[in-house]
């Protein structure tokens, strides 16, 4: 096999596109594991932020053998280049990943490159090791069954707290505010725009059943949020051979901490899930946020899977 040919055409049109997420469906059959992250798939399908460059690699003849997602931030920007990759499992072996990670970085034109891996898969070690590439971040997908009897779904709340469901277009500024707060530290969740939660709106996997806000008051009347947990469903292929819930952003207001909503919130939204007949639910934490991880094994999660951020400064 003759080596790939790799080009970055701007926004991809509607034929490559569905031509990559074909890929990426082979990908995650092969592997048991996403190949790209969701915020990589919604702007290869939707576009993103000024910097985003779609990057694919195809034979001679044209067939697809590789996809990559580069985002390079604001024009003058410092920060890290950030990109995520993925090889057709039937071209494996044959350079496409190396092609693709060299185009990677000449797009970064000398500024640090942070690599996703998912799943943490050693092809993609060995190629990452090779290029002189450390760790950078580790974030775990941990997993628990919903079968168990130790669910509450009628947790303590704070007497003057109740939980309700998300209204879109009406509780969107006041979630966006809190996430932004609860998230301050955190390099994407915290940044969140209004367009990043109505593309997620508009997604066929969005329920607003299952995104739950604790107010104090009436939200319509002054009222305070003080945090909140979006649950979300993965259908059947997409995080395993059968569906599967995800505890998708649970977040307390930083003002609220101490009254015992993370773990309430916890538990509303995982009876939730079990309520839809789910019996398995899914989340991410960052490896190094030991006080989310123990929260989270104290309520029956176990590490199932890392994705591994890889960083090479040239």
């Amino acid at each position: 096999m003759s080596a790939p040919t790799v080009r970055d055409p701007g926004r991809l049109d509607p034929a490559d596109t569905a031509a990559v997420l074909a890929l990426l469906r082979a990908a995650a059959a092969a592997d048991g594991v996403r190949p790209l992250s969701e915020e990589a798939e919604l702007r290869l399908q939707h576009g993103g932020p000024h910097g985003g460059q779609d990057v694919v690699a195809t034979t001679e003849d044209g067939v697809l053998t590789g996809y990559a997602r580069l985002e390079l931030g604001a024009p003058g920007s410092a920060d890290d280049a950030e990109a995520e990759l993925v090889v057709a499992p039937e071209a494996r072996g044959r350079g496409v990943g190396a092609a693709l990670l060299t185009r990677l970085e000449e797009l970064a034109a000398g500024r640090p490159l942070r690599v996703w891996a998912h799943g943490d898969l050693p092809a993609a070690t060995a190629l990452a090791t090779a290029r002189a590439y450390t760790r950078a971040r580790v974030l775990l997908q941990m997993r628990r069954p919903l079968t168990d009897d130790d669910l509450d779904p009628r947790p303590a709340l704070p007497d003057d707290v109740h939980v309700s469901a998300f209204r879109p277009g009406r509780d969107d500024e006041a979630w966006l505010r809190v996430n932004a707060r609860a998230f301050a530290t955190h390099p994407e969740q915290g940044a969140w725009t209004p367009e990043d939660l109505h593309l997620r709106e508009a997604e066929p996997w969005f329920d607003p059943a299952g995104f739950l806000l604790a107010w104090r008051g009436d939200p319509d009347a002054g009222g305070t949020l003080l945090g909140s947990h979006w649950t979300k469903v993965h259908p059947p292929g997409d995080a395993g051979p059968d569906a599967v819930g995800e505890v998708y952003v649970l977040g307390v207001d930083p003002t609220a901490q101490g009254l015992g909503l993370g773990r309430a919130l916890t538990d509303l939204g995982l009876a939730h899930l079990r309520g839809r007949g789910l019996e398995e639910v899914l989340l991410y934490v960052e490896e190094d946020n030991a006080a989310a991880v123990r929260l989270y094994e104290g309520r029956g999660f176990g590490r199932h899977a890392v994705d591994v951020s890889w960083r090479r400064v040239p």
